[in-house]
């Protein structure tokens, strides 16, 4: 399960984020830009960015486990490691 609690933060949030798998929790720190959110998610507020990263992380979750993923990271990066996210993510 994935939970995730984002704060405004200037232009962008920063969202904590909980994975529990197994039993076992790992958690990861994600900045999103306004940027970011025009890009991959589906509105404008505070929701819309929790949905953005929760549904992120079930696309990292697909391909690596939990401890696998960095503990703090801007969004944007998942891209660069998974070039197949901008394209399954871009609205």
């Amino acid at each position: 399960m994935v939970n995730v609690a984002a704060q405004k933060r200037g232009e962008g949030w920063v969202c904590e984020v909980a994975v529990d798998l197994g039993g076992r929790t790992t958690n990861h720190t994600v900045t999103v830009t306004a940027d970011d959110l025009a890009r991959w998610g589906s509105g404008r507020d505070l929701e819309a960015v929790e949905d953005l990263v929760s549904r992120s992380f079930a696309f990292l979750l697909e391909r690596e486990p939990p401890s696998a993923i960095l503990q703090r990271f801007d969004l944007s990066v998942i891209s660069r490691y998974f070039p197949e996210y901008d394209e399954q993510f871009q609205r």
